[in-house]
């Protein structure tokens, strides 16, 4: 397995073997913001196949609850490994660990990630990988079904924070 920075020649792969529930995949706005340096956006491959990606938005999780507790904390978001077969092998493992290195090549003192509440396995790999509960918070987001109805989610979330 190898991890990079998404390129756009990857967008379209990724939206072919990461699917996302909506009509559109977030690949192209993470893209988009990597290239605005507003965030990494990393892509782990196994065999030429993108099989994990996450982002790290260096101005932090869109909270502001989040944001007053941690200011200029970066936040690693939208991590994701797919197949759901792949999981638990250590991909998310190491997507984590090069952001925290990335966070560190800018000399951030912590970084931070946000899980759902009804997450468990998630929450038990963070705190493995020395990430405390910090702050709850609803993450709110949306999509567009294939259908073209838009939809909003309001997912309860803890951020956890680690010290680099």
């Amino acid at each position: 397995m190898r991890i990079s920075q998404c390129r756009e020649e990857d967008v379209e792969l990724l939206d072919t073997h990461m699917p996302f529930r909506g009509a559109t995949s977030h690949h192209r706005e993470r893209y988009t913001r990597q290239r605005e340096g507003l965030g990494t956006f990393l892509v782990a491959w196994r065999e030429g196949i993108p099989v994990g990606s996450c982002e790290v938005r260096w101005q932090g999780c869109a909270a502001p609850e989040v944001r007053a507790a941690h200011p200029g904390c970066p936040e690693v978001n939208g991590l994701g490994v797919w197949p759901e077969t792949l999981r638990s092998q250590g991909i998310g493992t190491a997507l984590i660990r090069e952001a925290e290195r990335l966070a560190c090549r800018r000399a951030c003192e912590v970084i931070g990630l946000g899980v759902e509440k009804n997450n468990p396995r998630a929450h038990a790999l963070y705190r493995r990988l020395g990430y405390l509960p910090s702050v709850p918070y609803l993450d709110c987001w949306g999509y567009e079904d294939g259908a073209g109805v838009a939809h909003r989610v309001a997912d309860a979330c803890v951020f956890m924070v680690k010290r680099l």
